[in-house]
């Protein structure tokens, strides 16, 4: 078949690299537009556009998917289908109607688990044992078209969101891949997606990935994991942002305050609204991530100083 692939960040780097690798031929690749990176600020073109230049492949980067001379370059270019992975924006209908097998999409939960714009982080966030991938049609619904296939994985104890995410766009590149070969042999019907389990996993915002000290412990793990790396859990410290790392839960005590810190020996131990969690890296505003214990020496911790005031 011939394929237009869209996506835009790293995690739809292993589908596209496993669909230039099979029997269909990819003539195209839509992205978002090149965006400011870098100290400097200067435009820099996707990861998925660099791949495909590199590949020798033709780079469509429409700033609205609904542009007439965008439009008119898919029709004209006229692909069997049209995998995503990760693109960044809304497809219009005149667009979903150009490939005769539509658009298909990769997308990070075995749905109608999380749909939206941040299904890994959410997963973690949950707690989920289990989560997985799905291509499904898309339609002019959020994640909501009919499903071709699913592969699943384990939510490991330890996982933040990238991990996850790293072994998702990896299994979930050879999901797609087989979705395009059933969809070509003409064996693959999608299944509607069932009415119960629906969940939503709207974009996480900085705000959300502040650390409330008094929640459970549980519940702080879960965020900071959830969060990693992006956008980043955090509190404050003496007025500034401290970024925060994974965190242990601690052992055998409970009797700090919430956000309260304690060092012993090498170990930097805060106070939550359950037991305490001892802290793995930190990163203080303006400086390199670092080992809590380094921080706390040179922070000078004075008796009762707290995380989160």
């Amino acid at each position: 078949m011939k394929l237009v692939f869209a996506g835009t960040p790293e995690p739809a780097l292993p589908a596209l690299e496993a669909l230039i690798a099979s029997r269909h031929e990819v003539a195209a690749v839509v992205t978002r537009p090149d965006a400011p990176a870098g100290r400097g600020r200067k435009l820099v073109a996707s990861p998925v556009a660099q791949l495909a230049e590199e590949a020798g492949i033709e780079v469509l980067k429409p700033v609205r998917p609904r542009e007439p001379e965008f439009l008119a370059r898919l029709a004209e270019i006229a692909p069997d289908c049209c995998p995503v992975v990760a693109y960044g924006a809304l497809l219009p209908k005149a667009a979903l109607d150009i490939p005769r097998f539509g658009w298909v999409n990769l997308h990070f939960s075995l749905l109608p688990a999380w749909r939206g714009a941040a299904p890994v982080q959410h997963a973690v966030l949950a707690g989920d044992e289990i989560t997985g991938a799905s291509t499904f049609l898309i339609e002019e619904g959020l994640d909501t078209g009919p499903v071709y296939g699913t592969v699943t994985e384990t939510v490991r104890f330890d996982d933040t969101s990238g991990d996850l995410l790293e072994r998702l766009s990896r299994s979930g590149a050879r999901l797609l891949a087989a979705t395009m070969d059933g969809l070509d042999a003409g064996d693959l019907t999608p299944l509607p997606q069932s009415i119960d389990g629906v969940s939503l996993a709207p974009k996480i915002s900085v705000e959300d990935a502040r650390v409330d000290w008094a929640v459970p412990a549980l519940r702080i793990d879960r965020v900071v994991r959830g969060c990693t790396p992006a956008p980043g859990a955090w509190t404050l410290f003496r007025g500034e942002r401290l970024k925060l790392g994974p965190v242990r839960l601690a052992v055998g005590r409970a009797e700090l305050a919430p956000g309260e810190i304690e060092v012993v020996k090498n170990t930097v131990r805060v106070g939550t609204g359950s037991h305490e969690v001892e802290l793995g890296e930190v990163q203080p505003q303006g400086k390199k991530r670092m080992a809590a214990a380094d921080w706390a020496r040179g922070s000078r911790l004075e008796p009762g100083e707290r995380l989160g005031a």
